[in-house]
């Protein structure tokens, strides 16, 4: 349940995270004003929090399943994280090459996707990385609208075995565990990436 959640949330928060970007770097004040104040209110409120206004308020009488709820919480939090950061990445990239692509005819589109995007996912992805790893964290506060995640099966266990110390220990190391998998990937890719580069030259 814990992946499951992370996995969509991360899925649907980084689009959503692209298109709030979108708007907040457009030159219409209303849209980038808009966008402001998006990332500005989920960045400053806590996950708990946003979680049980949606839950208990929101969408209490919406009958959504309280799985979807969280999705929706932890997508949300992570899509004004990603604005945010793809924002300080995009104003990072060199503007030079930019231009000088579009001096040699590519297009707005292309200059974009060949030049401007791959800088952007190379000044991101450490950020971007630990984003995945606190979301993972996160969603140790579902088992507050019933469900029944790592972290409450964890108490459950505790509870039942009378040994608290070492199954919060266990649990620790699961976390842990799932931390360090999200790390060997991005360190995986990286390694891919430097083999084709020096491939090609």
């Amino acid at each position: 349940m814990t992946v499951q959640i992370s996995a969509l949330a991360l899925l649907i928060g980084t689009l959503l995270g692209a298109v709030i970007c979108l708007l907040r770097t457009r030159k219409n004040p209303v849209l980038r004003g808009f966008a402001s104040v998006y990332i500005a209110v989920l960045r400053g409120t806590p996950v708990l929090m946003l979680l049980l206004l949606l839950y208990y308020g929101v969408l209490a009488r919406a009958g959504m399943a309280p799985v979807m709820v969280a999705v929706l919480t932890f997508a949300l939090n992570v899509s004004a994280h990603v604005a945010e950061l793809l924002r300080s990445s995009l104003e990072a990239t060199d503007k030079g090459q930019a231009e000088a692509a579009r001096t040699l005819g590519f297009s707005g589109w292309d200059t974009f996707r060949l030049v401007t995007l791959p800088q952007v996912l190379r000044i991101a992805k450490p950020v971007y990385q630990s984003t995945i790893v606190n979301l993972i964290q996160w969603t140790s506060v579902v088992g507050y609208v019933t469900i029944t995640d790592l972290t409450r099966v964890i108490n459950n266990t505790a509870s039942r075995t009378m040994q608290p110390l070492l199954t919060i220990i266990i649990g620790m190391l699961i976390y842990l565990c799932m931390s360090y998998i999200v790390f060997g990937i991005f360190a995986l890719t990286d390694r891919i990436r430097q083999r084709k580069r020096r491939e090609a030259v």
